[in-house]
Parts: C-alpha cells; structure tokens; sequence
C-alpha cells in the first residue's frame, strides 16, 4: 500500500488516480499509524510553502514524515511535496522547511520571454545515476507547474536538471528520499514510468 499524505494541499487525487491506473493501491490518509505502516508514501501538493508547512504542523505530519524516512521506507515527494523537505523557501521567508535534505528554494528569475510560473513540458538531463529514471535517454520531457526550484547543497544527490531562465535541480535522491520538482503524474508514459520505478524500490534506512 502506497500512502498518499493528506495535509489540505492540492494534487492528491491526481497521484491517486495514476497510481490506480499502475495498479498499485493508495490511500489518501494523514493517520499516523496508517502512514507508517505503507509500504510507501507519497507527499504530493501544490500551493504556497508556509501554509503547507503550518498545516503539516497542524496535523502532526512533519513528526511523522521524519519517522518514516528515519525507518527506511520509500518517500517521494513531488512538486511542493519536494521543496517542502529541504530547509526553507523564498516563498516565505523565516519559515523552516522539514530540513530533511540540505538546501533552499529560490524563485525563478525574471528572464525576457519567460513567464513565470513555469508551466508546461520541459526536457531532462540525468546524473548520477537516478533509480527513478532506469532505462531512460537523456532529453526526456517532463510537465513542470512551479514558480519557485531548488538549489540543492549536496550535489551527488541530484539525479536529473533541467533549464528554465536558470539551473534547476529537478530530481533528488538519498538513500530511500526520493523527489521531484516536476509532476509524474501529469507527465503521460514517462510519468507513470517515474512512478512505477518508484513502487519498485525497497525499503532502507536513510
């Protein structure tokens, strides 16, 4: 079972939906026991970075999000989902993200014929060597919606770039923490690929 955490963010159906579609059974659900007994979670979410952040607190769910990368269990996070597990955002400045992986958030610079948010499908590069992108070829094409990227400070846990008006880390990984910037979910066969590699991956202790 694949738990999808509930925190009031936008999104969850989507990811609900295509896991269905892969056969993989989810639950929407923010029950600590519930959470940490799934073989996987998911932390999808649109939406601005403090409010997330206060209603994850709200629910409890930064404890428990923290149990479960502690425990080993594959975590992905996806589009808020990822920014959310690094140390804060320009979004909202003086609020502490859940500091799970080093790094910031910073908004995309104003750049002439680029709008801003980023909406829309964006190619790949890939490095070192990301599960979540086993078998793919360079320059496969993502769907990103987002204003705001992630400059990650440990560069061997980005798995996959890309360029919009700036260098953008698109995927991370670390041990069983997995994310990504852009939607798989949205993303057609490529996104249900990301998705089915992810429902592949044992468990170990980060």
């Amino acid at each position: 079972m694949i738990a999808i955490i509930d925190y009031d963010a936008g999104n969850l159906k989507s990811v609900e939906k295509a896991l269905t579609l892969l056969g993989q059974p989810s639950v929407i659900t923010r029950d600590r026991k519930e959470i940490l007994q799934a073989d996987k979670v998911i932390l999808p979410g649109v939406g601005a970075f403090g409010d997330a952040m206060e209603h994850l607190k709200h629910f409890e769910l930064d404890k428990v999000i923290k149990e479960v990368c502690a425990k080993g269990t594959p975590f992905l996070g996806i589009c808020l989902g990822l920014q959310l597990l690094f140390d804060g955002s320009e979004e909202s400045a003086g609020v502490e993200g859940l500091g799970i992986l080093p790094g910031d958030i910073i908004r995309i610079p104003d750049t002439p014929g680029l709008k801003i948010p980023h909406i829309g499908w964006n190619s790949l590069d890939f490095q070192n060597n990301g599960r979540l992108f086993e078998g793919f070829d360079q320059e496969t094409y993502v769907y990103f919606v987002h204003s705001y990227y992630l400059k990650a400070r440990e560069e061997q846990i980005v798995k996959a770039t890309t360029e919009y008006g700036t260098h953008i880390h698109a995927s991370v990984e670390k041990d069983n923490v997995f994310a990504c910037q852009f939607h798989p979910e949205k993303s057609s066969a490529v996104g249900l690929q990301i998705l089915t590699n992810f429902a592949k991956i044992q468990g170990g202790v980060c």
